[in-house]
């Protein structure tokens, strides 16, 4: 799951718990132990990619921002 905070930078959250804090190392969930899928990081990884490009003015006119 992904939301966006209040600064408009995506932040990835459980998709079980809502948790958004993850154990990098083994790709997991702390709150509840859910792996992250890979589906689940490769949207996030776009919505960060998005969230760069907005930021830097290169895609102003792609969402009506």
């Amino acid at each position: 799951m992904i939301f966006f905070n209040p600064a408009g930078a995506p932040e990835l959250a459980c998709d079980a718990c809502g948790c958004r804090w993850f154990d990098r190392m083994t790709g997991a969930c702390y709150e509840c132990g859910t792996p992250v899928s890979a589906e689940s990081q490769a949207e996030y990884r776009r919505a960060l990619e998005e969230f760069a490009l907005r930021r830097s003015g290169g895609g102003e006119g792609d969402r009506g921002a």
